[in-house]
C-alpha cells in the first residue's frame, strides 16, 4: 500500500473513532507514526495520559510489548489497549525472565546474611511479571528519570537495604556511582552462571546487586565516539541517556532520560552543537526541530542507533489496528478484539503495587520541592 494511501486511511479511521481512540507515539517512533499521535512521550507518562482520557475506549499503544502492559496496568477497566503489531518487543525486557529472577531471590537470600534486607526496583522498562514480582516482595518500579530518587527512598527506610536492581545493569551502575557507591559494592548477577557468577566476598560487600541486562540500542554507544566527537568540535556538547555504559556516561556532559534530553536540547543556546546517544529517530527529529533556531544536533553514533523492534510499529499496521478497531465497533464487540494486550487480573494486581509504590514516592517528592 502506498504510504499516502495508507495515511489517509488512518485519518479516515482517527476520525470515525473520535474520541474514543487515543494513539500514543513513544519518541523513538518513526515520524510516519508520531504525525498522528495523540500523545507524545516516554512510555510510562503515556501510560498516564492514556489512563486519563476517560472518553478511550481504545488505546492504540505505538511502542513495544512493556509499554503495552503499563498501560493497561494504569488503564480503566472500560480501556482496552491495542499493540499494532506484537512482534514489538524489548530485547532488555526479555532479559529478564521471572523464572530467573525468583531463583536469584531464592539463592541471594540463602546467601546473604541478613536475607530480610533485600528489595528488588525494577526500571518500568520490564515485563508486567517483573513488576508484579518487585511488587510481590515489596519492591519498587522506577523510571530513568526517578532511579536516583527511588534507591534513596529505599535507603531512607533502611540504611541496610540491599538492592536487586532489574533489568537494565547500566541505570543502576549509573545511578548508584552518581549517589557514591563504589563500583565493588555494585555486582553483576549473571543468570547464566553458577550463583549468578557472584563470590562469596562480593555477596558481603554489595549494596546493589545488578541483573545482566541491557538496552541494545544504548549499548552501541562508545567512549571512543565520544572522544572523537569532542576532538572533532571540541566545544560540542555530550548528552546521553542513562542506559549507556558507565564510561560514556562518566564522560558526558549531560545524562539524562529521553524526556530530560528533549528538555535540554529544546533550551540550548543558538550556535550550539550536540551530539546525542539515544535512538536515532528522536536525535533526527530534533535536529530538524532545532535547525531553525541554529542548533546543530546530531547522533553519538555514525552506525544508525535504531529500536529495530520499535521500528516494527508502522503505518501499514497502524492502518490495518485502525480499520479492525472500527469493524469491531460496527460489529457492536461480537467479533474478537485483535492484539489487545491483557494483563492477567493477579499479575496486574501486584505490579499496580509497586507502580504506585513509585507514582506516591515522586509525588510526595514534587510537592516538597
Amino acid at each position: 500500500m502506498p504510504r499516502e494511501k495508507a495515511f489517509e486511511i488512518i485519518r479516515r479511521c482517527k476520525q470515525e473513532l473520535g474520541e474514543s481512540l487515543v494513539i500514543l507515539g513513544h519518541h523513538y517512533q518513526r515520524d510516519d507514526i508520531i504525525q498522528f499521535a495523540d500523545f507524545t512521550g516516554d512510555s510510562l507518562k503515556l501510560s498516564q495520559l492514556a489512563a486519563e482520557q476517560k472518553k478511550a475506549k481504545f488505546i492504540v499503544f505505538c511502542g513495544v510489548h512493556f509499554m503495552a502492559e503499563s498501560a493497561d496496568i494504569l488503564s480503566g477497566p472500560e480501556q482496552k489497549v491495542l499493540l499494532p503489531d506484537l512482534s514489538a518487543g524489548c530485547s532488555m525486557a526479555d532479559m529478564a525472565d521471572i523464572d530467573q529472577v525468583e531463583k536469584c531471590r531464592d539463592n541471594l537470600q540463602a546467601r546473604l546474611a541478613k536475607p530480610e534486607k533485600l528489595v528488588p526496583i525494577t526500571y518500568v522498562n520490564s515485563s508486567a511479571a517483573i513488576k508484579a514480582f518487585c511488587g510481590r516482595q515489596g519492591g519498587i518500579c522506577c523510571t530513568s528519570s526517578n532511579c536516583r530518587e527511588i534507591f534513596e527512598w529505599v535507603w531512607e527506610q533502611d540504611r541496610e537495604a540491599i538492592i536487586l536492581f532489574l533489568p537494565d545493569e547500566h541505570l543502576g551502575r549509573n545511578t548508584g556511582y552518581a549517589m557514591g557507591i563504589d563500583l565493588a559494592e555494585m555486582n553483576l548477577w549473571d543468570p547464566y552462571e553458577e550463583n549468578g557468577g557472584v563470590s562469596p566476598e562480593q555477596i558481603h560487600k554489595s549494596r546493589i546487586f545488578l541483573w545482566k541486562g541491557f538496552c541494545s540500542v544504548h549499548q552501541g554507544f562508545t567512549l571512543e565516539q565520544v572522544q572523537q566527537a569532542r576532538k572533532k568540535e571540541p566545544e560540542v556538547k555530550v548528552i546521553v541517556h542513562p542506559e549507556c555504559n558507565f564510561e560514556v556516561v562518566s564522560n558526558a556532559d549531560y545524562v539524562g532520560s529521553t524526556t530530560y534530553i528533549v528538555k535540554v536540547i529544546r533550551a540550548a543556546k543558538e550556535g550550539s552543537s550536540w551530539v546525542v546517544g539515544t535512538e536515532v529517530n528522536l536525535v533526527n527529529r530534533l535536529a530538524g526541530e532545532m535547525a531553525a533556531h541554529k542548533v546543530k544536533v546530531r547522533s553519538l553514533s555514525s552506525q544508525a542507533c535504531l529500536c529495530e523492534t520499535m521500528y516494527r510499529i508502522d503505518p501499514a499496521h497502524l492502518t490495518w489496528i485502525l480499520e479492525h478497531l472500527l469493524e469491531y465497533v460496527r460489529a457492536e464487540g461480537k467479533i474478537k478484539l485483535q492484539n489487545q494486550i491483557i494483563v492477567p487480573s493477579d499479575i496486574k494486581k501486584d505490579a499496580l503495587k509497586a507502580l504506585e509504590k513509585m507514582l506516591e514516592i515522586t509525588a510526595a517528592a514534587t510537592k516538597q520541592d
